[in-house]
């Protein structure tokens, strides 16, 4: 469904390289194109107008839906978490955008958002939006897992680490499925927590896998000086921008194993750059309110 060009990767030294997965595109980038390409393809051919999906105030997924329905002519349909925020539209970089790109918002209470995924408040929406399309929350499913067993090329068979960020377990699900037998696979959660390992399980068809649960800076969305600090340098060094929510906290855990000595040596790694670039800007209102250094 949509125009996608291979993007090489770019080899930082001589055993680590990045797969910039956000040159994709500039609004369905990263994981957000592979998920979303199979889920647009089969809503087309079964004749859906509308596609509804979930997040929150600042979600890249959010974002990425209301890109794709624009230019693939669905109406879209975003449940947001957090009912105050109907009221803080304007000044929120991410629900701006997907207002832009023709998105509606339903506002639902943080407690009503727990039940998303329930038959009755599915009905409920059908009840007062009609029929759509349901993506979930982050979009996983077997079809987002489909899109993403494509990130490995054959060009990625030289690397015997593959790392990426974990949000809700449908990339590296994708990633697992895909890579050959000597290849180890690392995920960083951007969540505080191990249940994300449960999740991923029920995707994911090897055991090359394993989670690395120390660099989630406190939790979903909490950063700190170090580690803008570490994105600013990253990008001034290598040209390359992270985010502060996924990327980011995924390349930083890697350095900092590597001067930890826990790849062996001569061990090539290849992290996974799966885009969220988008979030930079909500990000750095809240950074800027804290009067603290904004990202680059």
């Amino acid at each position: 469904m949509f125009k996608f060009s291979e993007n090489a990767n770019v080899q930082l030294n001589d055993y680590l390289s990045v797969k910039p997965e956000y040159l994709i595109d500039p609004f369905i980038s990263g994981n957000k194109y592979r998920k979303l390409n199979y889920n647009v393809l089969d809503a087309k051919k079964r004749g859906y107008q509308t596609l509804l999906t979930f997040g929150g105030a600042y979600s890249n997924h959010i974002a990425a839906v209301a890109a794709a329905g624009k230019r693939f002519g669905f109406q879209t349909l975003g449940v947001i978490r957090g009912e105050e925020l109907a009221t803080k539209t304007q000044g929120n970089p991410t629900l701006e955008y997907a207002k832009s790109q023709g998105m509606q918002f339903h506002y639902v209470t943080r407690e009503a958002y727990r039940t998303k995924d329930t038959t009755l408040f599915i009905e409920e929406l059908n009840q007062q939006f009609g029929d759509f399309y349901t993506i979930p929350e982050g979009g996983t499913n077997e079809l987002a897992i489909k899109g993403c067993e494509e990130i490995l090329t054959k060009q990625d068979e030289k690397f015997d680490f593959i790392v990426c960020s974990v949000g809700t377990g449908g990339t590296i699900s994708g990633i697992i499925n895909s890579a050959k037998s000597h290849q180890k696979i690392l995920g960083f959660p951007a969540l505080k927590g191990d249940f994300l390992r449960k999740d991923i399980s029920k995707f994911a068809r090897n055991e090359n896998w394993d989670l690395i649960t120390d660099y989630h800076f406190g939790g979903y969305a909490k950063i700190n000086s170090e580690l803008i600090s570490f994105i600013n340098d990253f990008k001034s060094q290598f040209h390359i921008p992270l985010d502060p929510i996924y990327t980011g906290k995924m390349a930083f855990g890697v350095f900092d194993l590597i001067k930890k000595g826990y790849f062996p040596k001569d061990a090539k790694i290849l992290m996974i750059h799966t885009g969220g670039l988008q979030g930079i800007a909500g990000m750095n209102q809240l950074l800027e309110k804290k009067n603290m250094v904004k990202i680059q």
